[in-house]
């Protein structure tokens, strides 16, 4: 059931994507696949942890109303989710755990993540990224031998 914009949850303005709902979950699609292309561990779960962040951007964007600007403390894109998208918290909990992983991964530490968790974490990528498409809608036209379809 879709939220009004009036009944809408809203964020402080400085955190909301400026970027469109369907503009993020291509950059996030994109990114699903750069992190099965990628062999390194630390950069595949990267990637694919970058994914997730994208897309919970995108339900972000289609959902939440700027606040008044409120710059005082910082918050994460996955405490933001679970205001906005209250069913989503599960997910926003998994994702958030691994949020100092991938900044490490990304600073190049050595053995950060095994192939076992970069594999495991690109597969929920996966599956978040679908779960937010069909919550806001949006069907994901899989490429074609390298053609978008």
């Amino acid at each position: 059931m879709p939220t009004s914009q009036a009944q809408a949850p809203t964020v402080p303005s400085h955190v909301l994507p400026h970027r469109t709902p369907a503009q993020l979950l291509k950059i996030a699609r994109m990114g699903l696949a750069e992190a099965a292309e990628t062999r390194a561990d630390g950069l595949r779960y990267a990637a694919a942890h970058l994914a997730a962040l994208r897309a919970a951007a995108a339900l972000l964007a289609a959902r939440a109303r700027p606040a008044p600007h409120r710059r005082n403390r910082v918050t994460s894109v996955w405490a933001l989710l679970v205001v906005v998208a209250p069913e989503l918290g599960e997910w926003a909990n998994y994702f958030a755990i691994g949020a100092s992983k991938r900044a490490a991964a990304e600073a190049g530490i050595p053995r950060v993540v095994s192939a076992r968790e970069a594999d495991d974490l690109l597969r929920a990528a996966e599956q978040f990224v679908a779960v937010i498409e069909a919550t806001l809608g949006v069907a994901h036209q899989p490429t074609l031998d390298g053609v978008a379809a």
